[in-house]
């Protein structure tokens, strides 16, 4: 222990400040959140709308699918438009329209630039200029205005209404024609799309700068990027360019130290699985289930975007619309990836113990049961939201919450939290018993102890927002859970899994592996926790939540950049013993992550990550390269690579036929390029493109999205998705044939390796 106090210290040191800027700048987010309007009224005493309609408007928003159905503030799904960019700029042309009019000087297109000129000056001192009063709650608009906004609102109702005139918008949309039928519902999603935009073009109290920094990025309103924008982004590339350095000096002053006496037989042979252990391979077939599952959704949502209401002409929107498979395919992307880590950990905890707890079976197969509790009254609520079956109350509750990546329904995301706690307290039982012992790697055993307490608690963060949470609010509890719940204790976990394993098995020196787990853990939480704010530069919080996010999500960067080294160490690994070959496929994953976390979480991330960079493609494809490569390329990889680290020890000393297992890694690996190389990057540049030339509002709009060259690139991606399919079609091939015999060299042999498959236990 003492010859790394000084490795604990900085990584207290870093915990503790992260942990404080996190909270200390959240309070700031509580402090300068966007106000919602007590009334809304026009300059004659007018009532248009309440804080109580905009706050009813936010829960009818969440229960057609929130930011499944196109976006708010950016945050959602790319397919229909961005509805606060959207509203924002429909509002602004039909207010000239109406001056227009008013004045006699015709269409707009016709009118000579001057004019023009003079009429979006006017324009820019209408929308920017705050008109609410802070003491009464009540924010007046003009007449004009005021018009202008029934107009749009009479355009939002005829779309989510079903109005047939608008049948084919709604086809572009990919946006079910009975998306909401109660004309009551409809008023109130008006009322919230008017405050998200009213947000985004209303300059703050004193600053010239609006209560989402400028953003959208649209010229008529006046939203450009502001110099703190710019001023953050140069910071946090120079920051980066800084650590970059750091890190490559500190590796080159390392002595490379000689590797151990390798073992001559397996380590972990030793340990005679326990019945928890066995138990948790049912775990696994559900991962491979719920993969499945989601890979199929993904198919049929991107198919969505080229073909709204059908799937090749079979009507299946009115069945599964775009909100409901794009829901499920990325809530059971969380399920079975959450599942693959939480069954690896049930898996190692005894073999870190050294002993099985009584009872821990038990344990085990009642989180399998809560587990699917959780998927399927959590998917079935989401249905019957969208399809407005349940009340608005009652939809938070057990339907669809409207917040990507946390989108199941209240009551079934506290179910899944006590599973969680369960989870916990199943993983510390059976691990305590390590810290008694004398020798061993406690130090390891403590850290990552830490990091399934954390994964455990955190996930309850999802839980300190309500339905009607202002925006803001909630958007910085959700990134907690997104962020820090999958992209940082996740990886601490995972870090912690290998680095346990690795010095078990005998392949590198307990003090290295102690030493490189505190070492990596504290270089990637510095960044990685007050990092958080790199998602919320425009979620109407202030610029010193750009400052922090710039400036630590760059260093998230750094520890990727030397990525290859962890790639060769585990490559090495393989080639140290003949008994390492068993391993070789797990590892050859770890590889692929490895390979992904520097092009997925390293590249396409820091493309979108600096304050400028995002101000323009926020909302873009960009983003869908970039959540696609880290979260299949390396959360989704290491997943299946402890997948099939469990099913290695499971089915024992037999040898695997490996054949459908090479194809599947290449397959999909190669595919998820294919995807990005042919239609997610190609289609997000252009966006990219068309919202810095004209605006965001264009880059998402059906104009745009449906032209021919756009048609052509998202159409492309059914290359990538059918090698990537087929890599899947052989994983699942194989890991059946684990329990039918097929995947076994010594086939005449009795099929009885694999009991916990399947099984009751």
């Amino acid at each position: 222990m003492e010859r790394n106090t000084k490795l604990w210290i900085a990584l207290v040191v870093v915990i503790t400040g992260a942990f404080s800027l996190l909270g200390f700048f959240g309070r700031e987010v509580y402090r300068q959140a966007p106000p919602i309007p007590e009334r809304v009224v026009t300059s004659s005493g007018e009532l248009l709308m309440t804080r109580e309609s905009i706050l009813d408007g936010q829960q009818v928003w969440q229960s057609i699918g929130g930011q499944q159905v196109g976006s708010i503030w950016g945050h959602g799904a790319y397919q229909a438009p961005d509805w606060s960019a959207d509203w924002l700029h429909r509002e602004a042309t039909t207010l000239l329209g109406i001056w227009a009019e008013q004045d006699g000087l015709g269409p707009l297109e016709e009118i000579d630039p001057v004019t023009r000129a003079s009429l979006e000056a006017r324009l820019q001192q209408e929308l920017r200029t705050n008109h609410l009063d802070s003491e009464s709650g009540t924010l007046e608009v003009s007449a004009d205005r005021a018009l202008a906004s029934q107009i749009v609102r009479s355009h939002y109702s005829a779309l989510f209404g079903g109005d047939s005139s608008l049948d084919d918008l709604r086809e572009d949309y990919a946006l079910h024609d009975d998306a909401i039928l109660d004309p009551e519902r409809l008023d109130s999603l008006s009322d919230f799309f008017f405050w998200t935009s009213w947000a985004c073009v209303t300059e703050r109290p004193g600053q010239s700068y609006t209560y989402t920094n400028n953003w959208p990025h649209d010229p008529l309103v006046g939203n450009q990027p502001t110099s703190d924008n710019i001023l953050w982004s140069i910071l946090s590339i120079a920051l980066l360019l800084l650590g970059v350095g750091g890190m490559v000096w500190f590796y080159a002053a390392q002595r490379e130290e000689e590797p151990p006496a390798t073992p001559e037989q397996d380590p972990l042979s030793k340990f005679a699985l326990t019945p928890s252990m066995r138990a948790v391979g049912k775990y696994m077939v559900v991962v491979i289930a719920l993969f499945v599952v989601q890979v199929g959704l993904g198919a049929v949502t991107a198919h969505y975007t080229v073909e709204g209401d059908s799937f090749y002409g079979f009507p299946l929107a009115e069945y599964l619309p775009y909100a409901v498979t794009r829901t499920w395919h990325i809530q059971t992307a969380v399920f079975w990836i959450a599942t693959a880590f939480l069954g690896a950990g049930l898996f190692l905890a005894p073999v870190i113990g050294g002993s099985e707890p009584r009872g821990q079976r038990l344990g085990v197969n009642v989180l399998f049961g809560a587990l699917l509790l959780v998927v399927t009254g959590s998917l079935a609520g989401e249905w019957l939201s969208i399809h407005q079956m349940l009340g608005l109350d009652a939809g938070f509750w057990f339907g669809h919450q409207g917040y990507e990546y946390v989108d199941l329904g209240r009551f079934w995301q506290i179910a899944l939290f006590g599973g969680l706690l369960l989870w916990l307290f199943l993983m510390i039982r059976a691990i305590l018993p390590a810290f008694t012992r004398k020798g061993g790697n406690r130090q390891i055993i403590a850290l990552f102890s830490g990091s399934v307490v954390c994964i455990g608690l955190l996930y309850g963060a999802g839980l300190l927002y309500g339905a009607r949470s202002n925006l803001a609010v909630a958007e910085y509890w959700r990134w907690l859970v997104v962020h820090l719940w999958v992209e940082g204790f996740f990886e601490v976990f995972a870090t912690g899994v290998m680095a346990f394993l690795f010095s078990t098995l005998g392949l590198v020196r307990m003090q290295s592996a102690t030493r490189a787990f505190i070492a990596s853990t504290a270089i990637f939480l510095i960044g990685g926790i007050p990092g958080t704010f790199h998602h919320l530069y425009f979620s109407g919080t202030p610029i010193s939540i750009t400052a922090i996010g710039a400036t630590f999500s760059a260093l998230e960067v750094v520890p990727l950049v030397l990525i290859g080294f962890e790639a060769l160490t585990t490559i090495r690994m393989q080639q140290r013993a003949g008994w390492m070959r068993r391993y070789r496929w797990p590892l050859r994953f770890f590889v692929g992550v490895a390979f992904w976390n520097l092009v997925g979480a390293g590249v396409f991330g820091f493309l979108i990550n600096p304050p400028i960079s995002l101000y323009f493609a926020q909302g873009l494809n960009t983003t869908a390269v970039h959540a696609h490569t880290a979260l299949f390329g390396v959360y989704g990889l290491l997943s299946l690579g402890l997948v099939l680290w469990v099913l290695r020890r499971l089915t024992g000393e037999r040898p695997w036929r490996e054949t459908p297992l090479a194809y599947s890694f290449w397959a999909m690996n190669i595919g998820l390029g294919l995807m990005v190389v042919l239609s997610l990057l190609p289609v997000g540049v252009l966006q990219a493109i068309a919202s810095v030339d004209v605006g965001l509002w264009h880059a998402r709009s059906a104009e745009f999205l449906q032209s021919p060259l756009l048609e052509t690139f998202r159409w492309l991606r059914i290359v990538g998705d059918t090698v990537f399919l087929s890599g899947v079609g052989s994983l699942v091939w194989f890991v059946v044939g684990l329990r039918s015999g097929w995947s076994y060299d010594d086939r005449p042999a009795p099929v009885d390796a694999l009991p916990a498959i399947g099984a009751s236990n």
